[in-house]
């Protein structure tokens, strides 16, 4: 199965393909989508939609996994981020791709084996888990780390429907 990450943000949005042969997990590709910070939000939000929809173009992933937004103490933040979400979504819903949503703690939980680990951490375990030769740009890696939480909580929910749980 092919699945995209999405690390959702209104600035950078990073997203991360990977593919499941089993247990095993393949890297097939990561990035960013850059917005201009000075551009006006509706802009940022169509670069974003663009970037995403040309992403499902080109690697034909079967689901989309995207993080979902962490409480900010700023509200007006939190909500621009809710903006940069939804817009990923939607271009996956417009692509006929189902979307799963993990919180942070889920993916870091899944990725490194503890909900508060930090950042450095989580880059380094998806560059282990994925065989990469280097740590993915920050943003790269939390979509990448997004996507294999999928992989795994994919895994840990067939075979809890396996054994009628």
């Amino acid at each position: 199965m092919r699945i995209l990450g999405i690390d959702p943000g209104s600035r950078t949005t990073g997203y991360g393909v990977i593919e499941t042969q089993g247990n095993r997990l393949r890297h097939i590709d990561n990035g960013i989508i850059a917005t201009k910070a000075t551009a006006p939000l509706a802009d940022r939000l169509k670069t974003i939609y663009d970037g995403v929809t040309r992403i499902i173009a080109e690697f034909g992933p079967e689901v989309v996994a995207v993080e979902q937004v962490f409480l900010a103490k700023n509200p007006q933040a939190a909500l621009v981020l809710g903006h940069a979400r939804g817009t990923a979504m939607l271009a996956a819903v417009n692509g006929g791709l189902p979307v799963h949503e993990y919180s942070a703690l889920q993916v870091k939980s899944a990725v490194v084996g503890y909900g508060r680990a930090d950042k450095s951490q989580v880059q380094q375990m998806v560059k282990a888990l994925l065989n990469l030769p280097e740590i993915a740009q920050e943003d790269a890696a939390d979509a990448l780390g997004v996507a294999i939480c999928h992989a795994h909580s994919r895994t840990l929910n067939h075979a809890l429907a396996r054994t009628g749980r």
